[in-house]
């Protein structure tokens, strides 16, 4: 069954699509008596344009690395450079807040602004939550 989607509920899951998980959405969704399954408000928020991932702020190397079809060590190597500010999670792997990476592609290093400009436009904005 295809329930039509209520302008009270697109208000709802715009003003949280940025902030919380799925789950959190649903919760809050049904708290004002509106029932719709997790794989429903996923699907609606892909077609609204907006990153449906369960972790919305943060990324690993390898997660950027995978979106923007780059190597691994690329991304490590940003890091390692200082150029994109990540938080150590272990003795391998990095933690990279979207505020960071937004602040490393609105900025790149000199050296790399070519690179950059030539990455799918995109998996950038997949990547920094923003609308297609």
């Amino acid at each position: 069954m295809n329930i039509k989607w209520s302008d009270e509920e697109l208000v709802i899951i715009e003003a949280k699509a940025e902030v919380y998980t799925i789950k959190q959405i649903a919760s809050s969704l049904k708290r004002r008596r509106f029932y719709r399954t997790p794989v429903a408000i996923y699907l609606k928020l892909n077609n609204l344009g907006y990153s449906a991932r369960p972790t919305l702020d943060n990324y690993s190397c390898k997660e950027i690395a995978q979106v923007l079809q780059l190597n691994l060590s690329t991304v490590c190597r940003w890091v390692k450079r200082g150029w994109l500010k990540a938080t150590k999670r272990s003795a391998r792997h990095y933690q990279i807040r979207r505020w960071h990476l937004k602040q490393f592609f609105d900025n790149p290093p000199h050296s790399i602004k070519k690179r950059i400009a030539v990455l799918d436009v995109e998996a950038i904005n997949y990547l920094l939550g923003r609308k297609a």
